[in-house]
């Protein structure tokens, strides 16, 4: 998992965040894969860029579940920045033999219309342009629930967690 904070397990403990939930199941459904993640609070793709091959190579995944650029929205990054260094860590991932798993982001409507479509419009055409496996809007159903996001009004609350895992798995499952 190579994340940012909504796979970080903001504001819980580790255990309960749908990484670890995701690992317990796989530990389970799954045994000969293990789960390692990799998020990072507050990492935007150009971070992401940066601490990809290490990872890598330290870890050798044979899947690559890839939730980056959320961050990188809400401070009004350039779209092509976002783009190419998604592009670029979508290319390592598949050359290091890892299948890729792309997690799309969503923004609220106060970034302009413009702007916020071209931004989700990166994460479908990478995912398509690499035929990867997709998941749209992680938070979908939970950034509209007051009692699933945390006081900051962007994290996931303890019991948006499992919701997160079920919205991911089936886009995971053939991959595994």
């Amino acid at each position: 998992m190579y994340g940012d904070s909504i796979s970080a397990a903001y504001g819980m403990d580790q255990e309960q965040g749908w990484v670890n939930l995701l690992a317990n199941r796989i530990a389970i459904d799954h045994p000969h894969y293990k789960v390692v993640n990799a998020s990072v609070s507050g990492e935007t793709t150009g971070g992401g860029v940066t601490r990809l091959p290490k990872s890598l190579a330290f870890h050798q995944p044979d899947v690559l579940v890839l939730e980056l650029g959320g961050n990188d929205g809400l401070r009004g990054y350039p779209i092509s920045n976002i783009r190419d260094n998604l592009q670029i860590m979508i290319e390592q991932a598949k050359a290091s033999g890892a299948r890729v798993l792309l997690i799309g982001m969503v923004l609220p409507p106060n970034y302009g219309r413009r702007y916020t479509l071209a931004f989700e419009k990166v994460f479908s055409s990478l995912a398509e342009e690499h035929s990867l496996r997709f998941v749209p809007f992680l938070l979908d159903g939970i950034s509209t629930g007051k009692e699933l996001v945390q006081r900051d009004g962007i994290h996931p609350t303890v019991e948006a967690q499992p919701k997160l895992l079920e919205d991911v798995w089936p886009s995971l499952l053939p991959i595994l």
